[in-house]
């Protein structure tokens, strides 16, 4: 993964993990149940956007190095089985 992108990721994640442990303590203070769901949806989107930019850099180098090495067949079955998985 490219340096810029690993820093955005692992960013991404840290800021998901924040909002978790926000999460917990709302459930534990017994916040509004609407106040946590939407909190947990915020956390989804992140957790979603983070998905994309690691398919993304999978799809830009390693699809992209097995099909210059001739080695797609294996690349391409994983690519649509993460795509089955993500339209569920």
């Amino acid at each position: 993964m490219q340096s810029e992108d690993k820093k955005k990721v692992l960013n991404l994640l840290k800021t998901s993990r924040g909002q978790i442990e926000g999460i917990i303590k709302m459930v534990e203070d017994d916040r509004y149940c609407v106040d946590i769901s939407k909190q947990i949806l915020s956390v989804q989107a992140l957790l979603k956007k983070v998905n994309l930019t690691i398919i993304d850099q999978h799809i830009r180098h390693c699809v992209k190095q097995a099909f210059y090495e001739g080695n797609e067949d294996e690349k391409v079955k994983e690519i649509i089985e993460l795509i089955d998985k993500y339209a569920k």
